[in-house]
């Protein structure tokens, strides 16, 4: 059950603490960011793994980050998260060269690498902050995203699975997850990934172009 407004936790006005750089990107993590570059937010259960799949899309992409967004509670800590106080989703922000890589390409990995129609949960993980989301920047990215929800869901159902329960959004605002949360499957490359697709491809809509 999502909290209210009321209800969440209190929370803090400074930010907490987190990395300096990318473990990977060797980047500055907060930027700032080139100019020219573009944002893109997605919500996939775990943020360990769901951050692995958009890092290792390689060329294009800047900087991954995960963190905490969609709720109430103003810079959360991992365990307020975790109590489902705070109505945070565990999210992804990618910072990626629009040139050089599509938000497609995005949208189709996020589609492809967890089950859309689990509610608030993804496999064995179970809570609010584990719940399926694309949160937009762009009007061209909502519009790309409920093209994709649309044909996505097609394809499901020709395969006789669920509906899908996630939400698309504007992008909240973003709060970084503490130091050892970033980029953790390439400083733990044997930790916990809870993350598994359907295993049914995602056909983009039509004279929609997945290619980098």
């Amino acid at each position: 059950m999502m909290p209210t407004p009321e209800t969440a936790l209190k929370g803090r006005a400074a930010p907490i603490p987190t990395a300096d750089a990318h473990d990977i990107f060797s980047r500055p993590l907060k930027g700032p960011y080139p100019a020219g570059l573009e944002m893109a937010m997605f919500g996939i259960g775990c943020f360990w793994g769901a951050e692995r799949k958009f890092w290792s899309l390689g060329t294009g992409i800047w900087i991954t980050a995960v963190g905490y967004a969609g709720g109430y509670t103003p810079n959360p800590t991992y365990p307020e998260v975790c109590s489902g106080q705070t109505g945070h989703n565990e999210v992804v922000l990618v910072v990626y060269d629009p040139k050089l890589i599509s938000y497609e390409t995005l949208l189709k990995t996020f589609w492809e690498n967890h089950n859309p129609t689990q509610g608030m949960q993804q496999g064995n993980d179970i809570g609010t902050q584990y719940r399926s989301g694309i949160y937009w920047f762009t009007e061209a990215q909502r519009q790309a995203a409920e093209a994709s929800k649309a044909a996505y869901q097609q394809a499901l159902t020709q395969n006789r699975l669920g509906q899908i329960t996630t939400e698309i959004l504007p992008a909240p605002e973003f709060f970084f997850a503490e130091d050892y949360h970033q980029q953790y499957l390439s400083k733990v490359p044997q930790g916990y990934c809870g993350l598994g697709g359907t295993g049914v491809s995602c056909p983009m809509p039509t004279g929609v172009s997945v290619e980098g």
